[in-house]
């Protein structure tokens, strides 16, 4: 056991270059023999252990945070979960969600893995999220990353950071960016699963289909009609869930797309992002 004497300001010290906990910061001191540097790594290799010890977890909770580049040509939209509501709305937490955020946003990686590999500081995401694993005693993680281009990208965050959408305009200008506010909070309020019908997938086109066979043949329809009234239905189902068919929810006598169209001539959403905390 070390028998150099740590003072008060010294664990003060280590505590505001770390975060970490005081008791955490003057063991860390005492197994370090004073120095910084090594003890610093102390407290990393804990933290290190904290998350493998919490790797069983649920980590549900956190926050989801949409920003777009100061051109507003691109935008990101990051999850950072933790494992409670009480840390989620701890101002601390939500700023390593901005930072991880901003990162992305100056940096431009394709893919999550490609973020969590990215530095701060010459320090790792990944490793910067082990840190504080340890530093909060919880387990934290982003767990999705999503970007969009478009000539205006319009970011929004719903519900005290617990859903995060993006939307991709094919113009900019006058009106633009008050429009795509308003289909973002559509997208938030309505969770379309594609942009128009020919973007929902075979398998969900297959399933609903087969759906609306069973109902109509249930219902004791002719086997004749049967294809034809589950046609009807499958439009009925891409009105609903399609962002360009859906009713505006605003203005309930026109579609998104007609909608886009009377604020400008030809705009259109080229993509969206939606992600919803926990979903």
């Amino acid at each position: 056991m070390s028998t150099v004497q740590i003072s008060a300001a010294d664990v003060n010290k280590l505590r505001q270059q770390t975060g970490a906990g005081m008791m955490d910061c003057k063991k860390a001191l005492i197994e370090a023999n004073g120095d910084f540097e090594a003890a610093v790594d102390y407290l990393r290799k804990k933290g290190a252990k904290v998350a493998a010890s919490r790797q069983d977890r649920d980590s549900n909770e956190g926050v989801v945070i949409a920003k777009a580049t100061t051109d507003g040509t691109r935008g990101v939209v990051v999850e950072l979960n933790c494992e409670t509501d009480f840390v989620a709305k701890n101002a601390d937490f939500v700023a390593l969600a901005n930072k991880f955020t901003d990162l992305a946003i100056e940096n431009n990686p394709a893919t999550l893995e490609e973020l969590l590999a990215l530095e701060i500081d010459g320090q790792k995401v990944s490793d910067i999220i082990i840190e504080n694993t340890g530093k909060i005693g919880e387990k934290i993680g982003i767990s999705k990353f999503e970007s969009v281009t478009g000539e205006k990208v319009i970011p929004y965050i719903h519900g005290n950071y617990r859903l995060g959408v993006l939307v991709a305009l094919n113009q900019a200008g006058a009106g633009v960016e008050e429009a795509g506010k308003d289909v973002a909070m559509q997208i938030a309020a309505m969770s379309p699963v594609a942009l128009d019908k020919g973007d929902v997938d075979a398998t969900t086109i297959e399933r609903e289909t087969e759906i609306a066979k069973d109902q109509i043949r249930a219902e004791g329809k002719p086997e004749e009609m049967v294809e034809k009234i589950a046609a009807g239905k499958l439009n009925k189902f891409y009105k609903d869930n399609t962002l360009l068919n859906q009713e505006f929810v605003k203005d309930s006598s026109k579609d998104v797309r007609k909608f886009l169209n009377d604020v400008s001539k030809d705009l259109t959403v080229v993509a969206f992002k939606r992600i919803q905390l926990g979903a």
